[in-house]
């Protein structure tokens, strides 16, 4: 695995390059990717990062894993390439902001446009083994993202984090809430939404009026 990531992001990641635990972690992902078929593409690991560079960084959005069917995964959480069938959560993702901006749904769920306005797609473990749901937790993915998350809080102020689920909030007590707003709800997985825990979160208004307070930019949602 080669860490092809945005040079903005080495200048505060790179001593995490050097450590053991990412050199191990390193080791494992050529072997997974060597000798089984594996998502996302090589290529495409860092896409989060080579898309929404860290001075660009406003909102951030945590996933668990890459989705493992085949031709879904492209480097950003929720999100899938042109051309694929919508996975359930991102369904009622866009479901969700229809409901709450009108925004009609679109055809592609792929979200390349919202990391390019400053959206970082985060998953917590950046690779994983086709149709192996968790796979390759516990290998020193999260352990790297976590610090890509406590560096985004100390190096930054008013980003917008949302958590959704259960292990998404788990990474709270990485944010800095005296400086950053911090937006939480249930997961769009169907079990979840299906229970009251996800529509009407308003999420996506709410994040623009929140960015809209400290002066920087909105989000445009909307996906052609």
């Amino acid at each position: 695995m080669t860490v092809n990531i945005d040079q903005s992001w080495k200048t505060y990641l790179n001593p995490e390059f050097e450590k053991p635990y990412f050199k191990d972690l390193v080791d494992f992902i050529k072997h997974e990717y060597k000798t089984h078929t594996c998502f996302p593409k090589a290529s495409d690991i860092f896409n989060a990062f080579n898309h929404c560079s860290f001075d660009d960084v406003k909102v951030v959005i945590i996933g668990q894993d890459p989705y493992h069917g085949i031709g879904q995964a492209n480097g950003l959480s929720f999100s899938v390439n042109d051309g694929i069938n919508h996975p359930p959560s991102l369904t009622n993702i866009f479901k969700e902001i229809e409901l709450d901006l009108g925004i009609p749904y679109p055809i592609s769920g792929n979200l390349v446009p919202w990391a390019d306005q400053g959206v970082l797609l985060l998953n917590a473990t950046l690779t994983v083994r086709a149709h192996e749901a968790g796979s390759h937790q516990k290998n020193g993915w999260e352990q790297f993202t976590d610090v890509v998350i406590q560096t985004i809080s100390e190096e930054k102020n008013n980003i917008v984090f949302l958590l959704w689920g259960g292990f998404a909030k788990k990474k709270k007590k990485l944010i800095d809430t005296s400086k950053h707003i911090i937006l939480e709800s249930g997961h769009p997985s169907p079990l979840s939404a299906n229970r009251g825990y996800w529509f009407g979160n308003k999420h996506f208004s709410k994040t623009n009026s929140q960015l809209e307070q400290v002066g920087v930019s909105v989000i445009d949602w909307e996906l052609k």
